[in-house]
């Protein structure tokens, strides 16, 4: 097996009978160790990169075939099915997304089947399923130094925690971002966003500081 692929580990699984709530990566540094761990995994540094850019859910991101991907350019957009709820969800391709998506094609055995998984099983040659996304995503926290619950949930939870944090400075522009966010989340509620992203009434009073 190529040192770039491994079998996941299952780190910081509850103990029988808990009560845990899955958390987003709340600090930059943090990700960029993540990054940095993945640096020589091209399809786990893809799946991570790519996961806290779109916000897609797991069972998207492994569901992505190597002609969806291929063609796209900085800034294009890709739209993917959600087998949550049967409807389509089209995010657009940043720089960082686009050079992580290049990275994984040029290692990836069978680039030229478009109808390749992009993300797939070393084993089966066939697509990862969503729940070793999360073994995934526990092990890399877990290497990191990362102390909480992480699963995949974590990378879609990642970018919309990310979001919030970089508007939280000005009440006006946080707002509307927090409508945005439910609105590419499909949540209903703005404090259904909020307890999504775990964002404490402490961080929420935070935006009070700002004084005008």
């Amino acid at each position: 097996m190529p040192e770039q692929y491994y079998k996941p580990r299952n780190f910081n699984h509850p103990k029988k009978g808990s009560c845990t709530k899955t958390e987003p990566i709340r600090n930059k540094c943090d990700i960029e160790r993540i990054k940095a761990l993945l640096d020589d995994k091209p399809r786990d540094y893809c799946l991570f990169t790519l996961g806290i850019n779109t916000a897609f859910r797991a069972s998207e991101l492994v569901s992505i075939l190597v002609g969806q991907v291929s063609h796209l350019r900085p800034f294009d957009t890709l739209t993917l099915k959600q087998p949550k709820t049967g409807k389509f969800r089209t995010v657009t391709i940043n720089q960082n997304a686009y050079e992580a998506i290049r990275r994984c094609l040029a290692a990836h055995p069978d680039r030229d089947n478009l109808d390749a998984p992009l993300f797939f099983s070393m084993t089966t040659r066939r697509a990862l399923k969503a729940n070793t996304l999360s073994k995934y995503m526990k092990e890399w926290c877990a290497l990191a130094g990362l102390q909480g619950q992480f699963s995949s949930h974590s990378i879609r939870k990642t970018w919309g925690y990310s979001v919030y944090r970089y508007y939280n400075h000005d009440i006006a522009h946080s707002s509307r971002k927090i409508a945005e966010i439910m609105m590419a989340f499909g949540h209903k509620t703005e404090r259904q966003t909020l307890d999504y992203l775990c964002i404490s009434d402490r961080e929420i009073q935070s935006l009070f500081q700002m004084e005008l």
